[in-house]
């Protein structure tokens, strides 16, 4: 006798919960090989009922959102966050406050996930500044995006999915059949339960959260260079301290002297103010000048960067040691027309941990040398096996953001959150719009915008709606349903009471296991395993099923006791140096205090 379809979507189900929470394969492919498995095994009446999750319109207003999220990064369009925010160290609730309010503002309109991969190397470098535990930051990084995604309805794409599955269902009664959520709808419940779980991370993390290294190895490149920036005559820097300019407490890197005019200022202090036209000297290691070269209102002093040709976001930086049969030695970077003879320009040299006194294109070059280049591509193809260098290497992550168009990805942002808050148009279509401005104005080019999209995101989200209607069409999710029916009744009961007089306590399982799922599976899948669940709960006890449903995306979001559960928690893992138990402790507290909230607002909000 064979098994029935609801029987065997359930133990495919709990297949893939198990193997999403011991095995270390990626979530998409275990959620993907589950969908197939439930193809293989007939549960679906049409492959394209299968599939029919790749073209949700959640699915594809996340992936058109990482776009969105791309342009502002390439931009420099959140880089305010670090110099402008987190300022000065204080009291650690003092910074959280200026980390956590700012971030949960912005994860309310941008893709979490994003937001935190933006904000991540700012934080790392401030606590690496400062001497502040980076494990004291990241962390509540990760849940103040979490927490702030539940405020509107872009905020995570959790509340995305759920609101696709909405509008497909004709179960959901929200303003007639085929209407989601509006843009702010949600805030109702999900700033009250942002605010409680911010204050609570404020509060408690002073004793809850590990002072621990991180796991992941930081140790800076050993070789210091020397570098020089120029402060731009329309540098936002113009008129600012050393201090307040951020220029002071450099990871790795400290301001050596300022030379003004031909004048030399060798001792730099935090009160000295900027002036147009200043030649900054920095010593630092590779990663510092990096970072250098993104700070809004510096350019480096080299006149040679500016006569290579081309944008400058479409060049590499590159490192470079000297040999000893290169033809350059001993004469000067000028002298020797550096620029000419390899087409890329020196904007920093290293010497053996020695200290550089000489303008860049005034050194005179030394067998062992290790040069810092911005180049084209096409530089490291011709050199790599040259006898003029030892050694040529790519430096990752050298984009200089374009600052110049920071305002206008700002704009796009903004446009695109106004008309979806008024309900002009669909959050996809604004979605579509402000990603197609963003490639026209240039504020990211069409390989970054391929490259934003995160597949292996929508890979999992496409397979775990595929499996959400697996539950459904084999009424498997009725019987999760039916069960959690007769356990609370049987409970109520004993009392004497019946369960349908008490919706709200079925409210709170639903919600609870939602959590439970979300903790173990990713956030995304327990939404649309869920959903089919909250509204099949809400036909059992006869009542509407909205208030399941939005319950469900709230819970589902808050995934905040595992590593595993959200993308976002996952990131800061190793970087932060924590440890599964720092997660359980922490974040399961926080997560009975937002099931609390949800269970106890969502009824009030929207009745059964």
């Amino acid at each position: 006798m064979g098994i029935d379809p609801a029987s065997c979507t359930l133990l495919v189900v709990a297949g893939v919960i198990v193997a999403l929470a011991i095995l270390k394969t990626a979530p998409d492919l275990i959620l993907l090989g589950g969908l197939v498995l439930l193809m293989v095994l007939g549960v679906f009446p049409e492959t394209s009922v299968a599939l029919a999750g790749f073209a949700n319109e959640g699915l594809l207003t996340v992936a058109v959102l990482f776009v969105v999220a791309e342009g502002m990064r390439q931009t420099g369009g959140l880089g305010v966050l670090g110099r402008s925010l987190l300022g000065q160290p204080g009291s650690l609730p003092m910074v959280q406050a200026r980390l956590l309010l700012p971030v949960s503002l912005a994860s309310a309109f941008l893709n979490n996930t994003p937001v935190v991969a933006m904000a991540m190397p700012v934080v790392s470098d401030w606590a690496r500044k400062h001497q502040v535990a980076v494990s004291r930051l990241l962390l509540p990084l990760s849940y103040a995006a979490i927490l702030g995604g539940l405020c509107t309805l872009v905020g995570t794409s959790t509340t995305l999915i759920i609101n696709g599955l909405m509008i497909e269902s004709d179960r959901v009664d929200l303003r007639g059949a085929g209407h989601g959520l509006g843009m702010f709808e949600i805030a109702w419940v999900g700033v009250p339960v942002a605010l409680i779980g911010l204050l609570y991370i404020v509060v408690v993390s002073k004793w809850w959260l590990p002072d621990r290294r991180p796991a992941i190895d930081t140790a800076s490149n050993p070789r210091e260079y020397t570098v020089e920036m120029l402060v731009t005559p329309d540098s936002p820097l113009v008129g600012k301290s050393i201090e307040a300019a951020g220029l002071r407490h450099l990871p790795g890197m400290y301001l050596v002297e300022i030379d003004r005019s031909g004048r030399v200022l060798p001792a730099v202090a935090s009160g000295d103010i900027l002036e147009a036209d200043d030649r900054l000297v920095f010593v630092g290691v590779v990663e510092s000048v990096v970072d250098l070269q993104k700070i809004s209102g510096l350019e480096p002093a080299t006149d040679q960067v500016f006569q290579l040709g081309g944008p400058r976001s479409q060049r590499r930086l590159v490192e470079a040691v000297v040999s000893e049969s290169c033809p350059l030695v001993h004469r000067t970077i000028r002298g020797g027309r550096f620029r000419s003879r390899y087409a890329a320009a020196v904007i920093a040299v290293a010497r053996h941990g020695e200290r550089i006194d000489s303008k860049i294109g005034d050194i005179r070059l030394r067998p062992g040398d290790t040069l810092l280049l911005e180049a084209h591509p096409s530089f490291l193809e011709r050199q790599r096996n040259s006898r003029d260098f030892y050694l040529v290497s790519a430096v990752d992550d050298f984009t200089p953001p374009r600052h110049h168009l920071a305002w206008m990805a700002r704009a796009v942002m903004l446009a695109m959150v106004v008309v979806v808050a008024f309900e002009w148009v669909g959050m996809l279509e604004a979605a579509l719009v402000a990603s197609f401005v963003m490639l026209v104005t240039g504020c990211l080019r069409g390989s970054e915008a391929r490259g934003a999209i995160d597949g292996s995101v929508v890979l999992a989200i496409g397979a775990g709606l595929g499996i959400g209607e697996a539950m459904r069409v084999s009424h498997a999710a009725q019987r999760v349903a039916t069960v959690l029916f007769e356990v609370g009744d049987s409970l109520f009961s004993l009392a004497g009471e019946t369960i349908v007089a008490h919706p709200q306590a079925m409210l709170a399982v639903v919600a609870g296991l939602t959590m439970v799922l979300t903790n173990v599976i990713t956030a995304k899948a327990a939404a649309v395993l869920m959903f089919p669940i909250a509204t099949a709960t809400a036909d059992v006890v006869q009542v509407s099923g909205l208030p399941f449903v939005l319950a469900v995306a709230l819970a589902a979001a808050a995934s905040l006791a595992s590593p595993i559960g959200y993308q976002t928690n996952l990131m800061v893992y190793g970087p932060g140096g924590y440890r599964f138990l720092d997660y359980l402790r922490f974040g399961g507290l926080l997560s009975l205090v937002v099931w609390i909230v949800i269970v106890a607002l969502v009824p009030w909000i929207w009745p059964f």
